[in-house]
């Protein structure tokens, strides 16, 4: 394997990487990276499409196809960004049928196990990011994060409010994240934007927050823009409303369909993602950056359009992060 020096040198020409290099097309130890992230192949409570399971790997091939220049955040790959072996484990488990009762037990295996992994890794100074799975994964993180730092603002990003209470009897539901962190989490405060698919439960929840919540619904963003309202001023409402310390979770779903297709729950709609890399280059100017996740990216065939777009905001993520 070439060294560290070799490799980011390979990457700043632009070379090819081999086929089994890591994320963003260098294969690093822990110890070179600032940056880890932890790949969660889970889809266990997946409520329609399936194959977010797959995306980890999928994301890690696809993003050997960027340039890794980039106009806002220059060259993060210089800080080393890292990500774990897949948990074969938890693989087997998403392909594996399950009762109610097991897929419950399985997803508080999944929750402990990224919890693990993310003390450990802040344990030796890490910044720490997931790559999902279905959005149900990143629970352990925002725990491991809640314990270390107990009050923070989270900039969640999706077509779903995610507020369901044991969605299908599913504790730990993909529909239920949100929900499950605001219950478990209290000094934790709540910033949605892209929001456009959702039930009357989890609208008045988000009321029953008050100042813990803020939502921006598609629609409203829609019609705020078409009346002259600019994009940067919605950003900066956003950032007036989160704290310093911040902590994003991205459902690819909060994007519009055009860019992810196959994720598991698409609705007509959403941000575009110049919006998307614009929200979180400004956020990061602004605030800290805690931690982050990528979810809901469905993994196809080799080469899919969703993966190419999931490692692109992957790589802003970063960026922000390590910024």
């Amino acid at each position: 394997m070439k060294t560290r020096a070799e490799q980011m040198e390979m990457l700043r020409k632009g070379e090819a990487p081999p086929a089994d290099a890591g994320l963003f097309g260098a294969t690093l130890r822990e110890e070179h990276c600032k940056l880890m992230l932890i790949p969660v192949p889970w889809d266990g409570t997946a409520s329609y499409g399936k194959g977010t399971a797959l995306a980890p790997d999928a994301i890690r091939q696809a993003s050997h196809q960027l340039d890794l220049e980039d106009l806002f955040f220059g060259r993060p790959y210089q800080k080393g960004i890292g990500m774990l072996e897949i948990p074969e484990e938890i693989l087997l488990m998403s392909k594996t049928k399950a009762t109610l009762e097991e897929r419950n037990s399985h997803s508080r295996i999944v929750n402990r196990y990224v919890c693990n992994q993310a003390k450990r890794l802040q344990g030796k100074g890490k910044i720490v990011g997931v790559i999902g799975g279905e959005h149900s994964t990143p629970f352990g993180l925002i725990e491991a994060l809640a314990e270390a730092c107990p009050d923070f603002g989270i900039l969640h990003i999706d077509a779903h409010h995610d507020l369901r209470e044991a969605y299908e009897g599913l504790q730990f539901s993909h529909a239920s994240i949100m929900y499950n962190v605001m219950q478990s989490f209290p000094g934790i405060s709540l910033c949605q934007i892209g929001i456009r698919d959702f039930c009357l439960d989890e609208r008045e929840y988000s009321k029953e927050l008050g100042q813990r919540s803020r939502v921006f619904y598609w629609q409203n963003i829609f019609q705020w823009m078409d009346e002259g309202t600019t994009f940067r001023a919605i950003i900066d409402e956003i950032s007036d409303f989160l704290p310093k310390e911040v902590y994003i979770s991205f459902d690819i779903d909060g994007l519009d369909p055009s860019n992810c297709p196959n994720t598991g729950t698409p609705v007509p709609g959403g941000l575009s993602f110049s919006q998307a890399a614009y929200l979180i280059e400004r956020l990061s100017v602004s605030h800290r950056i805690i931690g982050f996740d990528l979810c809901e990216v469905a993994s196809g065939k080799e080469g899919d359009w969703d993966c190419n777009v999931g490692a692109r905001i992957l790589y802003k993520l970063c960026g922000a992060a390590l910024k």
